[in-house]
């Protein structure tokens, strides 16, 4: 692929969210899991995002889809595309 085609596709992460208290903003925790370079065994991280809610749906506990977006303030980055699971 040229540098074209992939410049235009925007980073798709799905996480938990862990805090809804901001207005309009979710923090939002990613797993991952990555095998260590060395000893060959699997590593779990996360990573806490913060990503634009415009409608204040999502709560905590809920699984969300985050897409990579414009700048819309220091930290926010990503914006909620959907809820893809409620919390219990």
């Amino acid at each position: 692929m040229s540098d074209n085609q992939v410049r235009g596709r925007r980073k798709v992460r799905v996480g938990v969210v862990v805090s809804d208290s901001r207005d309009k903003t979710v923090t939002v925790e990613v797993p991952e899991q990555v095998r260590h370079p060395r000893y060959d065994k699997i590593v779990r991280r996360s990573t806490k995002f913060h990503a634009h809610d415009e409608a204040n749906d999502a709560r905590v506990g809920d699984t969300v889809r985050i897409m990579e977006t414009r700048p819309m303030s220091k930290q926010k980055r990503w914006r909620v595309v959907e809820i893809v699971e409620r919390a219990r």
